[in-house]
């Protein structure tokens, strides 16, 4: 518990100072998906849930938040309190819906779900079809702070971060998260100790797509557009990719995730289609040699929990 607190403290700390050299858009960029990657590692790494199809709930919000920011003029704060609550509400929804199967009937559950999510926000109006929702006003946070000052919007996006990294790991190491666990190991264990599982994993399936709404909301607001990209099919393989590479199961492994693969389409943005090629070139050596991702693989060495 002490050395993950310390290497908390030392995360913060960099991304505090980060924008000091690097271009603040990106790490913002970093952030939020690191955000999202966190929130969909909380139900696979301890749940053992693998949804493919955790991009409608970064979509929804996303397109929640900037509808309700630009067409009802709401401020930043309602704006992503709003775009997380609907979030949420598609949670409890979908979760209801597909949380009784497991393993790969969840998985295709899961996806059949958010492509249908996909071309029912593909033809309805408000979303803007193909053009997405663009000009999305950040606003004034509480009034008094204008979020169109590169430096605000940034250390907004940071306490945003922190305080959905920070949910997380208070719900791993709460009793919550060791049922999930036990959960996770051993099923019929846990309902022979009298554990009402599908409530558990229900739960932790609203949490996650909770905070993955809080990852849209904000992200809309910091490049001031939704669009159809965030609640496509490949941005929930682009979640399950970064998790798999920083560390399944592992608290910031799902953060370093997130910036090897978005520094990727940001320095090799270049290379066009190749890009996806390359990235699954990572993958496949990230299989073969160090199958418990970045993070894992560095926990195992200091034989310590991260």
């Amino acid at each position: 518990m002490r050395h993950q607190k310390i290497a908390l403290v030392i995360m913060a700390v960099l991304f505090a100072l980060a924008p000091l050299a690097v271009y603040p858009v990106f790490i913002m960029k970093v952030m939020t998906f690191a955000l999202f990657a966190c929130a969909f590692n909380l139900l696979i790494g301890y749940g053992g849930l693998l949804s493919f199809g955790h991009a409608m709930f970064l979509g929804t919000a996303g397109y929640a938040a900037a509808h309700s920011a630009k067409v009802w003029g709401f401020p930043p704060e309602l704006a992503i309190l709003f775009g997380t609550g609907a979030a949420a509400l598609l949670g409890v929804v979908t979760g209801l819906l597909a949380i009784r199967r497991q393993g790969i009937y969840f998985a295709m559950i899961t996806l059949a779900l958010a492509q249908m999510i996909y071309f029912y926000y593909l033809q309805v109006k408000f979303t803007g079809g193909e053009d997405g929702i663009q000009a999305v006003p950040r606003g004034t946070l509480f009034g008094f702070i204008d979020l169109s000052n590169i430096w605000a919007m940034y250390y907004t996006v940071l306490v945003i971060f922190l305080g959905g990294f920070l949910a997380i790991y208070r719900v791993i190491h709460s009793p919550f998260g060791q049922v999930l666990k036990c959960i996770r190991e051993n099923e019929p264990r846990a309902i022979s100790l009298g554990y009402d599982t599908t409530r558990y994993k229900l739960l932790a399936f609203v949490i996650s797509a909770t905070l993955a709404g809080l990852a849209g909301a904000t992200k809309a607001l910091v490049f001031q557009l939704a669009s159809l990209t965030d609640v496509h099919w490949t941005m929930s393989g682009e979640v399950v990719l970064m998790t798999l590479l920083g560390g399944l199961g592992t608290i910031f492994g799902p953060v370093v995730g997130a910036l090897i693969i978005i520094s990727m389409e940001n320095y090799l943005a270049q290379l066009g289609a190749w890009v996806t090629i390359v990235q699954g070139v990572i993958f496949v050596v990230c299989v073969l040699t160090f199958r418990r991702g970045v993070i894992g693989e560095l926990a195992s060495f200091l034989k310590k929990p991260l």
